[in-house]
C-alpha cells in the first residue's frame, strides 16, 4: 500500500515577510488545502501533512479532513527534515510499503499523478512524475529507500536519491502541472491565468 506525504513545513523564504506559503490562497483557499485534497482523491492512505513554520495555522487549515498531521519542529533545516519527519511518521505502519511526496505549494498536482504513481509497475525504488519532459512532483519512495532518505540533511530532497537505475519516470502532463508557488509573483501569475 503506498501513501502520501504532503510536505508544509516550510516558511517560504522568497515570499518576503513572514508570509507562510502553505497558507497563500488561490480560488479561496489555502494552497496546502489544494495539495491534500489532490491526496486524499488518490485513494492513496495514510496521508500524512508535515507542518513546521506557523504549524497551527496550518494545521487549523485542514481542520476536518482525514489526514495525520505531523509536527516538524526541525523545519528551519529545509526540506529533508519534513520528509524525514512524514517517514518517521509511516514507519510503524506495516502495511505502507511507499510514500508519494508532494509539496503543499503545488496546487495543480492532481490525484491522477499520486495514483499513476503508485499504480506503475516496474522494479525501480523511485518513481517520478514529469510533465512536458521535465521532473516535478509527486515522486514516489519505496520502503527500501526510507533508511537512505532519512540521512538527508539540508534543503535537499528525495530528488538527491536519484541515481542511474533507481528512478522510474511516470509521464504526468496530462494530469495537471507540478508549477511552484514560490513567490508571490508566481502566485498572481497562476491567478491570472486562472481567469
Amino acid at each position: 500500500m503506498s501513501a502520501v506525504a504532503i510536505l508544509a513545513g516550510g516558511r517560504g523564504s522568497r515570499l518576503g515577510g513572514d508570509a507562510s506559503k502553505p497558507l497563500l490562497e488561490w480560488r479561496g483557499r489555502p494552497l496546502v488545502a489544494w495539495a491534500v485534497d489532490a491526496a486524499l482523491a488518490s485513494g492513496l492512505a495514510p496521508v500524512v501533512v508535515v507542518v513546521g513554520y506557523r504549524g497551527d495555522e496550518v494545521r487549523a487549515a485542514l481542520t476536518g479532513l482525514d489526514v495525520l498531521v505531523v509536527d516538524n519542529p526541525e523545519w528551519e533545516e529545509g526540506i529533508a527534515s519534513s520528509l524525514r519527519a512524514a517517514i518517521a511518521a509511516l514507519e510503524p505502519v506495516p502495511d505502507v510499503d511507499a510514500v508519494a511526496v508532494g509539496l503543499a505549494d503545488q496546487p495543480l498536482v492532481s490525484a491522477a499523478a499520486y495514483a499513476r504513481l503508485a499504480a506503475a509497475g516496474g522494479d525501480a525504488p523511485i518513481r517520478a512524475a514529469r510533465y512536458d519532459g521535465r521532473p516535478g512532483n509527486p515522486v514516489w519512495l519505496a520502503r527500501s529507500l526510507w533508511p537512505e532518505a532519512m540521512q538527508l540533511r539540508g534543503d535537499t530532497g528525495a530528488r538527491t536519491l536519484m541515481r542511474d537505475g533507481t528512478v522510474e519516470w511516470i509521464d504526468c502532463t496530462d494530469t495537471g502541472s507540478a508549477a511552484d508557488i514560490d513567490t508571490l509573483e508566481d502566485l498572481e501569475r497562476l491567478q491570472q491565468e486562472d481567469q
